[in-house]
């Protein structure tokens, strides 16, 4: 499963990341929080919600609004031990 980053540039594209490399990072951290990019769909993000449930993690996830628009946004994933 490829997810992609929040972008950091409304113009920029958004950096793609795998599940293997964010599993490395929320195995070093107690609590870790991550930006992803409103391009990914929402099947992938429970997708991601069910893997760290299975791992017993627990995983909150949210939209964050950055502008006026309606498609300004960017979903925040808090995965804690």
């Amino acid at each position: 499963m490829d997810l992609k980053f929040a972008r950091t540039d409304l113009d920029a594209k958004p950096k793609k990341v795998d599940l293997s490399k964010l599993d490395a990072e929320v195995e070093k951290n107690d609590s870790i929080i991550f930006y992803f990019d409103k391009d990914n769909s929402h099947k992938d993000l429970l997708a991601l919600q069910d893997h760290y449930e299975a791992m017993g993690k627990s995983f909150y996830m949210s939209e964050v609004k950055y502008g006026l628009a309606d498609n300004d946004y960017m979903y925040q994933v808090h995965i804690m031990s």
